[in-house]
């Protein structure tokens, strides 16, 4: 792990806290215990079929009373300080925990209640009927990137960096390997005008109980186009001098030639990889890298911080993993310094996306902040 440590523990109420300390930290390996009394953690949520879609919805009911915008002095994801107990009870580089408030699990289910995923399946009498449910078992976790309340990605050091993209590959290995649990998701929403209830720099790592739609779309494509779609594209982009961003030596950074929102970047690995887990330590310090960039290059476009969700899809975690290859999709719908995008009547209603800015123009933008950060 490249000289990084990883220490767990358990908080109060039994959900799994662990620290990944930085190579060069300057932390003791000690951590104080959550001195907070346990607390019954809140049912599984419920997942409803949409026979319209044959997509399933989590039901999370108690997401309803998560934090939301607290005060920095409520920030539960602070180290806790003498009369004020957090999520996080010592000191920290980075830290990993189970959400209070999860959309998936608590919870996993026992082999006798382990479900097929109804990938493609038909909804008939006697199938998937109209009203169908099942529990909401599987996995979420919150990824705190240090204990400064302020900053992003983009702030950190190198080593920070590292540390988290190691938790990353670490937490996408061990969510992968639980019963139930047919894809890993990792992903950071910033910016109040994202939706965030924490402002404080954090990720999230979804453990799904089945295939996303938006995989289920890939998959079909892939089915369609032949087994080499994902490197057809990441050689189609490369030949682009307009949108290719950044040619490292394990990936390339670019602004796909189909862009959906303004401001959208797209990374792939040059060797098929189908997640985290699978990367070479080498692979990840490139990543490391090469999104810090990426994250100071958006920022330098305006002069507020640009509002964005980063989202690494990954290979489901039993099927297609020779097919599909870790991605970053970087988005933000600022597509001007005061103006933002939003999903209206053709979008949402329709899927049916319809772009404000050319790819290209948006590419030319990018890289000329590239150019103006330091390295």
């Amino acid at each position: 792990m490249s000289g990084i440590a990883k220490r767990v523990t358990r908080l109060s109420d039994g959900r799994e806290l662990i620290y990944f300390d930085d190579a060069d930290t300057a932390l003791p390996p000690e951590r104080k215990a959550d001195q907070r009394p346990p607390a019954p953690r809140p049912p599984a949520p419920e997942l409803r079929l949409d026979p319209l879609t044959g997509e399933w919805i989590s039901i999370a009911t108690a997401r309803q009373n998560r934090a939301f915008l607290p005060p920095d002095d409520l920030d539960p994801l602070a180290p806790s300080a003498p009369g004020r107990p957090t999520e996080i009870p010592d000191n920290f580089d980075v830290a990993v925990f189970e959400n209070k408030s999860p959309s998936f699990g608590p919870g996993l289910p026992t082999p006798g209640e382990l479900f097929a995923d109804p990938a493609g399946a038909r909804i008939v009498p006697g199938g998937l009927e109209v009203g169908s449910s099942r529990p909401g078992f599987g996995r979420c976790e919150v990824v705190c990137f240090g204990p400064a309340r302020t900053g992003s990605w983009g702030d950190l050091t190198e080593s920070r960096a590292r540390t988290i993209v190691e938790a990353w590959a670490d937490r996408t290995a061990a969510l992968s390997a639980l019963p139930g649990v047919e894809q890993v998701y990792v992903f950071e929403n910033r910016g109040r005008e994202i939706g965030v209830t924490l402002l404080h720099p954090h990720g999230q790592i979804y453990g799904y109980p089945y295939i996303t739609p938006r995989t289920r779309r890939l998959l079909a494509s892939i089915d369609s186009y032949g087994p080499e779609l994902m490197a057809d594209i990441l050689a189609f982009e490369q030949k682009s001098e307009q949108r290719v961003l950044i040619r490292g030596e394990h990936f390339t950074v670019f602004v796909p030639f189909a862009a959906r929102w303004p401001i959208e970047i797209h990374m792939l690995p040059h060797r098929h990889v189908p997640d985290f887990a699978a990367t070479t330590d080498a692979e990840r310090a490139e990543i490391a890298l090469l999104y810090r960039r990426i994250v100071r290059a958006i920022d330098a476009l305006y002069d507020t911080p640009t509002p964005y969700i980063a989202a690494w899809h990954q290979a489901p975690v039993r099927a297609c993993r020779d097919r599909v290859r870790l991605m970053l999709q970087v988005t933000s719908p600022r597509r001007a310094a005061d103006k933002l995008k939003y999903l209206a009547g053709s979008e949402t209603g329709m899927g049916a996306f319809i772009g404000d800015v050319a790819p290209e123009a948006s590419a030319e933008r990018i890289r000329a902040a590239l150019s103006s950060i330091p390295d």
